[in-house]
């Protein structure tokens, strides 16, 4: 391995530890295809003296990328490159249908050589920070979906800037973030606006907006603007209990829980939804289009957010996009 295959300057004063600075810049050098499948390392004594680094530094290095299947060694010739493959990490908040559409999308973009390992946080902060910080110096790129807790910020600081994309919900990002956003609320407020002649037949709007939801706030806030802009009688339900369907309401949900409860109650009181009632769903998914006689929707684009997330992975440039939202109409509204 000649020296200039591998772009590393040792701060010895970093955060990083030293040997993870070397493990993370050998996964470089592979994923960029500038070490391949065979190729040969650095003797540990070779690599102490180029990188000023002590021989238990290197050889815990080399013991870590071994135990991750990334070089093996061949006693008296030292280490080679055992894997070509990059490996990259999804961390998703939890598993459901528009998830699976995000999922696909980006795996069915990358190459063959790419793995994904893909993990879920379910919101909990212990679960996020073991994952974080179990996965350091194990993958090329890590793709994260993030939440509103704050403890977030100082576990994606352990990760650099270049490997990190964050995804769907802008909460705790900086500007020198890369990331694929929806936006929850002036683009929520703009597809509303285009829905406001159907609306119109309805004598109010209810926001079913359930405790046990992890939907941002911020729809809410834009929710209410657009009701007194437009002038339409409005509540916010956080109570699921609460929830009574009423002929000549319309109905805004974040939970699939709650079109679930609306459409019994429809079928219990012989409401039509689209006719005497109706319902907004949050979020697309491959079977809205076919329940009842098609569920309306406000979402992003969950195939665009993946295909995006997986351009950043294969591109060894700056990603800042936000994935559009918009409103597809059916029989439900």
């Amino acid at each position: 391995m000649g020296s200039n295959k591998i772009s590393l300057i040792i701060k010895h004063q970093g955060d990083i530890p030293k040997y993870q600075q070397l493990v993370n810049a050998i996964n470089d050098a592979i994923a960029k295809n500038l070490l391949k499948k065979g190729e040969v390392l650095l003797s540990v004594n070779a690599a102490c003296k180029l990188y000023n680094l002590s021989r238990d530094t290197v050889f815990k290095a080399y013991t870590i990328l071994k135990d991750n299947g990334v070089v093996d060694s061949v006693p008296n010739k030292g280490y080679y490159v055992a894997n070509d493959t990059k490996k990259v990490l999804l961390l998703l908040d939890t598993f459901k249908a528009y998830k699976e559409v995000l999922y696909h999308s980006f795996v069915n973009n990358l190459p063959n050589n790419v793995i994904t390992d893909v993990q879920f946080h379910h919101y909990n902060i212990d679960n996020f920070k073991t994952i974080l910080n179990s996965s350091k110096g194990k993958y090329y790129k890590y793709v994260v979906m993030t939440f509103d807790h704050g403890d977030v910020p100082a576990v994606l600081s352990d990760i650099e800037d270049e490997k990190l994309l964050l995804i769907d919900w802008n909460v705790h990002s900086n500007s020198n973030n890369n990331y694929v956003f929806q936006d929850f609320g002036k683009a929520f407020f703009d597809a509303l606006k285009s829905a406001e002649n159907v609306f119109r037949k309805y004598k109010e709007i209810v926001f079913l907006y359930p405790t046990y939801t992890y939907h941002s706030i911020e729809t809410i806030t834009y929710f209410k603007k657009y009701c007194e802009l437009f002038q339409f009688n409005y509540i916010v339900v956080t109570e699921p209990s609460l929830f009574k369907v009423e002929e000549g309401v319309a109905y805004i949900s974040t939970s699939d829980r709650m079109l679930g409860i609306f459409l019994e109650q429809c079928r219990a009181k012989d409401l039509e939804p689209g006719v005497n009632v109706g319902f907004l769903s949050y979020n697309e998914t491959p079977m809205k289009k076919f329940i009842y006689k098609g569920i309306s929707v406000i979402s992003t684009d969950f195939k665009e957010l993946g295909t995006k997330a997986a351009e950043f992975v294969m591109q060894e440039k700056p990603m800042q996009y936000y994935v559009p939202t918009k409103l597809t109409l059916r029989e439900s509204l």
